[in-house]
């Protein structure tokens, strides 16, 4: 935590874009963040929403450290923001840190995957993600 700095951002700011560099990443303290997919010919698909206690961004963790969906705060936001090169600096110091992160960000991913996939599937799918008939 003492790499981390508040910050705010008002109701309709984009946070990041998918494709964009992903140098830095947000624990949520207030407010919520709908995460989005662009889709070609269609408007942005909000694959989930995130709220207070919610890791914002994971991307800067993986090659090639640009972000894989968007994000916009749908109400106002209260952060925490850690530059991910600083963040790096201490996984390297502390492996049992660096561990716990990573397991955590896996955690994550493989979240956010699952959430994406079936919204998705509810968008444009035949049958949604319910049951197959």
């Amino acid at each position: 935590m003492e790499l981390g700095r508040e910050v705010s951002f008002p109701a309709g700011t984009r946070i990041f874009e998918e494709g964009q560099r992903a140098d830095r990443f947000w624990v949520i303290r207030t407010g919520t963040v709908d995460l989005d997919i662009h889709v070609p010919g269609r408007r942005a698909a909000v694959v989930e929403t995130l709220g207070a206690g919610r890791l914002l961004g994971w991307s800067w963790l993986c090659p090639p450290h640009q972000w894989h969906l968007g994000a916009g705060a749908t109400s106002p936001v209260e952060a925490w923001e850690f530059d991910a090169a600083e963040v790096g600096v201490l996984r390297e110091r502390d492996p049992e840190l660096d561990r716990a992160l990573l397991t955590y960000v896996v955690e994550v991913i493989g979240g956010r995957l699952r959430a994406a996939r079936t919204r998705l599937l509810d968008l444009y799918g035949p049958y949604g993600s319910g049951p197959e008939r």
